[in-house]
């Protein structure tokens, strides 16, 4: 049963070594999701906390969960993938009983939140890393995608199990069960990852991280580009909402049935996409990737129609599949092997950039002329992202290209 289940979600059957790491994930992110789509109402409806107050709670969040990204990928590289996630999600399974201590006190409650971030970020890119130990490289794409399936089942069921909490028994209830998802979740990498996989570098690395990555003007610009990519991502998770809902008169039931049609499409859609262009290159997967997301909303300055808004949607998710793989890919190929961690830690940083500078931006030109500009920002955006990102990969020749040349580019970093 669970073997037909499982290849009708991925469409056929996945690397048997990848297996263990699409379980950890599917159920870090059950945990992650049950509990983070319920804390902005537990701020503001039993801390108190204004909308300023939680506004500089998430600028933090954000910012915290890319530095210790960075900082875990590169500790992996030098302790182990295995051991990070393991210390991240043990770590998180204990922290999140302190959210049972804060009463009222609104400044500590929003600490609690930003510290639990950077605590959610610890195994993120040594999950990431983790997946280019365990696969073949011309197959990093479709294991990306894999897990981005494995990742967006626990972020479906998540909030439905975080209502049942609710509902039961109240906050009181609610986080020590979400505590109790943390902790099987660290069971089972605990049981079941692997401490090392067989295209993992063969030990420590013998040089610094930071001084390699400065160095390296092709990641540096893919960075560049990743952070504008995130940007018009971020913009359907924040900012769209908002404009559906007061200047479109989408009613806010409305959009939350509306959501389901991302989690729906990727679910079902993700694997056998990727497959399906697994020979097409990079770079012209990134760029169809980047106009597909930045450019349906202008249609909204058309018409507000339910099924106009459904289109843009999809289209909008085609892209997103399109992208997260392709992206994490390249990162993958771009990354010397020894500082495999570090580079994906860096790379996951940029979607801090994103979640930071997306609603501030896009609202404040919303705010200042309207609609119709907002989208046309988010869309110069998408283009920046298209030009930067076609520069990065083609300087490379592609990941594969990168990975080829990984020794003699390291070589010339260090000197």
């Amino acid at each position: 049963m669970f073997r037909r289940l499982a290849h009708l979600i991925f469409g056929a059957e996945v690397d048997q070594a990848l297996k263990p790491v699409l379980v950890v994930t599917l159920m870090g992110s059950l945990a992650g999701s049950s509990a983070w789509n319920f804390m902005g109402i537990w701020a503001v409806k039993e801390l108190g906390a204004t909308s300023a107050q939680l506004s500089y709670g998430y600028l933090l969040m954000a910012l915290t969960g890319g530095l210790v990204g960075y900082l875990a990928g590169h500790l992996s590289d030098r302790f182990g993938r295995r051991r990070l996630i393991l210390i991240g999600n043990g770590l998180l399974a204990v922290y999140v009983l302190l959210f049972l201590t804060v009463g009222n006190q609104v400044w500590y409650g929003l600490a609690l939140m930003v510290g639990a971030a950077g605590l959610g970020s610890l195994g993120g890119s040594a999950g990431q890393a983790m997946v280019a130990d365990l696969v073949a490289p011309e197959r990093h794409e479709e294991a990306y995608a894999s897990v981005r399936v494995a990742a967006n089942l626990g972020v479906t069921m998540g909030p439905p199990i975080g209502s049942v909490f609710l509902l039961v028994g109240g906050w009181t209830l609610f986080f020590p069960c979400v505590s109790l998802l943390a902790l099987a979740a660290w069971a089972l990498a605990f049981r079941y990852l692997p401490r090392r996989g067989a295209y993992a570098p063969e030990g420590p690395p013998e040089r610094g991280s930071f001084g390699v990555i400065r160095r390296d003007r092709v990641f540096l610009v893919f960075m560049a580009a990743s952070v504008f990519a995130w940007i018009v991502y971020v913009a359907y998770e924040t900012v769209l909402p908002i404009s559906l809902v007061e200047s479109h008169g989408v009613p806010e039931w409305g959009w939350g049935l509306l959501l389901v049609v991302n989690p729906l499409l990727v679910t079902i859609f993700q694997l056998r996409l990727t497959r399906r262009v697994t020979n097409i290159p990079a770079a012209r997967k990134w760029a169809v990737a980047m106009l597909l997301m930045g450019f349906p909303f202008l249609l909204f300055g058309l018409s507000s129609a339910l099924p106009l808004i459904v289109f843009v949607l999809v289209v909008f998710v085609i892209g997103e599949m399109l992208w997260v793989p392709t992206s994490q890919s390249i990162v993958a190929g771009l990354a010397p092997d020894d500082l495999r961690g570090a580079y994906m830690g860096a790379f996951g940083g940029t979607a801090a950039a994103g979640f930071a500078l997306a609603p501030f931006l896009g609202l404040q030109v919303r705010g200042a002329a309207g609609d119709t500009a907002m989208w046309a920002a988010f869309a110069v955006a998408a283009v920046i992202a298209v030009v930067l990102g076609v520069v990065a990969i083609r300087g490379t020749g592609g990941p594969l290209a990168g990975r080829r040349a990984r020794s003699a580019r390291s070589a010339v970093l260090e000197g």
